[in-house]
């Protein structure tokens, strides 16, 4: 005979916790820009962190929330070094085990060489390249834009949003304006009372009704135009200075914005460049491992890269999103050196930057400018790349940015009709 045996149920001690909440936990952590490690050298910094970081961090986030009870926390601290083998210490590592299961990061185990396998008993190293590494997944950057979305969507007290809205007016499935006589190639969204309205006109009310192609009426609808974007993010060295992480701010917005262009508007593209000494195109992927540096502000570089993507955009719209805290201070010359200055607005470097402004208006690039500082210098600048490029600066501070950066996006192609 089969036996069932019941026992008493025991719960996991962060059973109530999901995987959501330890993202939201370890966001500042995953996002990190280096503000913490700014007087190290940045050529020296390791960009790939380690599960021991991983579990260190969500410990504090734990510690700092209340969620540790006091008797275990404290017993933890009085055996401090025997920590590993500690009830906390398992509970946090099945919080990450979690994490990877569910696939919001990926964990590459260390590959130890032969002869320390031999010397080891085939155990992994213990120094820095032996240690288990971790990877964020774009489920997990996914989940982390939509919760930031949320959160500065939340703080504007505005709840959805459609497609782009222009003035002009198209053939749809939603019928929101006028009707009008059909046209081939437009959508067979027929507006049935015009149409016999039409055919009455012409032969009289009389059955059978004669309805011919010039009585076809469609319902026209508001015609939604699709945007191509180019997120130019300032990663010097001054967007952690001054005691104010700038960049990390400025990445929950890139991830927020992508998260609202992959769900609301899909016909949209969006690219993302990094600029200092030089500029780079980034994946959208790699974002949360991006980090500040090197040192100098290459706008004009940064600039042209934006440029030559876009080029290849067929979109009904093309636009720069420039998010800067200091002025431009290198410059790419024609031999491929650097020229940098970074005391006040160099006069050359700032007139060739402008310079690339003006192409872009040329080119029918629009420029919106946020600048995270209010300098009177950066001021009179940013004045000057609005009035070439007739787009938009916004004077904000890292904890305001995603809020006016979105309603700029979405208010914007209701103003511009291009």
């Amino acid at each position: 005979m089969k036996y069932v045996k019941y026992s008493k149920y025991v719960a996991d001690l962060f059973e109530e916790l999901s995987t959501e909440d330890l993202l939201q936990m370890l966001q500042d952590f995953l996002l990190d820009s280096g503000f913490y490690e700014q007087y190290e050298n940045f050529y020296d910094q390791d960009s790939e962190r380690t599960m021991e970081d991983l579990h260190r961090a969500l410990l504090e986030a734990l510690r700092e929330q209340g969620k540790i009870p006091e008797d275990m926390l404290r017993q933890a601290l009085e055996n401090w070094e025997d920590y590993q083998n500690s009830e906390l210490a398992e509970e946090i590592n099945k919080l990450l085990e979690r994490l990877s299961e569910e696939g919001y990061v990926t964990i590459d185990q260390p590959n130890p060489r032969p002869t320390e396998m031999a010397e080891g008993g085939g155990h992994a190293t213990s120094g820095p390249e032996g240690k288990a590494k971790f990877e964020v997944t774009d489920k997990a950057l996914d989940f982390l834009g939509f919760k930031t979305l949320r959160d500065l969507l939340g703080s504007l007290g505005k709840s959805s949003f459609g497609r782009h809205d222009t003035r002009e007016l198209a053939t749809g499935v939603e019928s929101e304006g006028s009707s009008r006589r059909y046209q081939f190639g437009d959508t067979m969204n027929l507006d049935v009372n015009a149409t016999l309205l039409s055919a009455i006109r012409r032969h009289g009310l009389q059955v059978p009704l004669d309805l011919d192609y010039q009585d076809l009426q469609v319902h026209q609808c508001e015609y939604q135009s699709s945007c191509a974007t180019v997120l130019m993010l300032d990663c010097s060295h001054s967007m952690i200075l001054y005691g104010e992480d700038r960049f990390t701010p400025a990445k929950k917005v890139a991830l927020a914005l992508t998260h609202l262009i992959r769900s609301q508007y899909p016909g949209d593209t969006l690219h993302l460049v990094l600029f200092h000494d030089s500029a780079e195109e980034m994946p959208l992927s790699d974002l949360a491992r991006v980090r500040v540096g090197p040192y100098y502000t290459n706008t004009r570089e940064g600039l042209r890269l934006a440029q030559r993507i876009l080029s290849r955009q067929r979109k009904d719209m093309r636009q720069i999103v420039m998010i800067t805290d200091g002025k431009p201070s290198a410059l790419t010359l024609e031999d491929g050196r650097i020229y940098k200055n970074a005391f006040g607005l160099d006069p050359l470097v700032v007139s060739e930057t402008l310079h690339e402004v003006a192409r872009c208006r040329r080119n029918g690039i629009l420029i919106n400018t946020f600048m995270l500082a209010s300098d009177y210098g950066l001021i009179n600048f940013v004045q000057k790349v609005t009035e070439i490029c007739r787009g938009k600066a916004y004077f904000t501070t890292p904890y305001t940015l995603g809020q006016y950066l979105l309603m700029d996006y979405m208010q914007k192609k209701v103003k511009h009709v291009h």
